[in-house]
């Protein structure tokens, strides 16, 4: 019998929008879930954004404080799309309230903000989701079978580059992600967590770092009156960037493996160049988003030694559920589409499948070490995590 599941939303942004049209997307995509996503609430405190979600997202009703959501009986999963220094307060009274809920990345502002969610999540028993979608790639997910089954040997290196260029504007508008407050670190927790995690979850668990970060663009115009356009020139007086625009990591991993990764915000050229490779002692694995349906594999038992590239198929990872052969791509949005599917079984099994709280703390204790390490330019070890952690676990199957 399909179960109707009632969707409350906290922020009606562009995120809140994809994760709306994530779960309209399960019947289509998952109909084995057999779930009907009934939008009931949606939260938001500016006036348009509220006409939005009734008038275009399709929900029920939609009011401007949040507490409501949680509140409401016909809830039964919330996602929480606001920005990171709303996130710590919103995650805990999700739990608090008893409600499942999918939360974007970075968890929290700062490793204490994760840990008091992760806490709370564990108090209450909440299933829960973190917004970790690369990982949820069919390249990725052929990757780590590749690594996890052997097949490149003993993994020696990992190298991860994040790089975009959305900010490199410097009269771009400071808004809350250039200010420690509200957003804690820059591109350490904002595109590094990502790429964190995808280490983790191919090559298993980061075990020390060392880090350097630098701030290149060090004041931007405040914005204007009424909704920010990041893309548009700011028109206020200038005013201090508070977090790094650029940082550089080396990692150690328990199986002794090494790794290399960095990032930027102001990067010219790069677009979204979210890139993974893995190098072992019998081959090697190269993905990059911005190629997101490929993968560069070159293994020693080839017939002929060098990278193949392979064009990700049905029957591999859940790239089927998109698109009936290889060479016709899936997209970011199918990537989040994924992400719904995890969380809802994880509600529905009462299993977590989806990326954990747990997860999300992980990568925060990384950051953590990180930023420890720019302040005395040492290397610092990362503590381990309780919990269920995901990106040590077997894939999960959905069909």
């Amino acid at each position: 019998m399909t179960t109707t599941l009632g969707v409350g939303l906290i922020s009606v942004g562009w995120m809140g929008r994809l994760h709306s049209r994530a779960y309209r997307a399960l019947p289509d995509h998952f109909p084995e879930l057999d779930v009907a996503p009934r939008f009931v609430v949606a939260a938001d405190p500016v006036a348009e954004a509220r006409g939005e979600a009734v008038s275009r997202l399709g929900f029920e009703r939609a009011v401007a404080d949040y507490h409501e959501v949680l509140a409401d009986p016909e809830v039964d999963v919330v996602s929480i799309c606001s920005p990171n220094f709303l996130h710590r307060e919103m995650a805990v009274a999700a739990a608090k309230a008893g409600k499942p809920f999918w939360i974007e990345k970075p968890m929290g502002r700062y490793a204490s903000d994760s840990r008091e969610i992760a806490e709370a999540v564990t108090a209450a028993g909440v299933v829960t989701a973190v917004g970790f979608n690369y990982r949820h790639a069919p390249a990725v997910e052929h990757m780590r079978a590749l690594v996890r089954d052997g097949r490149i040997g003993r993994v020696t290196n990992v190298r991860g580059t994040l790089l975009a260029d959305y900010s490199s504007n410097p009269l771009a508008p400071l808004t809350w992600r250039f200010e420690r407050e509200r957003a804690g670190s820059g591109v350490l927790g904002d595109l590094l967590s990502h790429g964190l995690d995808l280490a983790q979850y191919v090559a298993g668990r980061i075990s020390s770092v060392t880090a350097l970060a630098e701030t290149f663009i060090t004041d931007r115009p405040a914005p204007g009156a009424g909704v920010v356009d990041r893309s548009a020139a700011g028109t206020g007086a200038l005013k201090a960037v508070e977090n790094e625009d650029y940082a550089a990591l080396l990692f150690r991993f328990d199986s002794g493996a090494v790794g290399t990764m960095d990032s930027s915000r102001i990067m010219r050229g790069p677009r979204a160049e979210y890139a993974l490779e893995v190098y072992g002692t019998t081959g090697s694995i190269r993905w990059d988003f911005q190629r997101l349906n490929e993968l560069e594999v070159c293994l020693d038992d080839a017939p002929e030694y060098g990278y193949t590239t392979i064009y990700l198929s049905p029957g591999q990872g859940e790239f089927g559920r998109f698109q009936p052969g290889g060479g016709t791509g899936m997209g970011f949005d199918d990537l989040k589409t994924i992400e719904a599917a995890q969380f809802v079984k994880s509600v529905l099994t009462v299993e977590q499948l989806s990326p954990s709280v747990a997860d999300g703390l992980a990568t925060a204790t990384i950051v953590e070490a990180a930023e420890a390490s720019l302040a005395d330019g040492a290397w610092h070890d990362v503590p381990r995590v309780d919990g269920p952690l995901t990106y040590d676990a077997p894939a999960p199957v959905l069909g």
